[in-house]
């Protein structure tokens, strides 16, 4: 019988946090240089190196010991706690910005900018 202790299987945390952050294997190794089969095997791994750990851990945007320290209860129970939804169904995201007026403010900076850029290059060939 196996009595090992699978709740700290490092791999399969860096499985998870891959997977969370939208990261397919290929990826991850094109960034650590290495072969996807050599991911996959990382991934079946209880124990990794430090210095690999470290390597990995850089490219999923985490330090070492939240991949080590990785719930992923933990990471549901926050989501829960944080999501506010105001919508009758809880399916909808409720955005509270208008994006066609960002849209708007943003193209009239620029133009008030290209509207300054011509004033200015009239005045300087004004003065010649």
């Amino acid at each position: 019988m196996n009595t090992s202790n699978t709740t700290n299987h490092v791999g399969k945390k860096i499985t998870r946090i891959r997977e969370l952050r939208g990261m397919k294997q290929e990826t991850l190794a094109t960034e650590l240089g290495v072969s996807q089969q050599t991911i996959s095997n990382i991934e079946k791994t209880a124990i990794i190196e430090s210095d690999l750990l470290e390597q990995v851990a850089r490219i999923l945007g985490v330090t070492p010991d939240v991949i080590e320290n990785f719930s992923e209860d933990t990471v549901f129970n926050i989501i829960n706690n944080t999501f506010q939804d105001s919508s009758s169904n809880n399916n909808n995201y409720v955005c509270t910005i208008n994006p066609l007026d960002k849209i708007i403010e943003l193209y009239e900076r620029l133009l008030d900018a290209e509207k300054s850029k011509v004033a200015f290059l009239e005045k300087t060939l004004g003065q010649k």
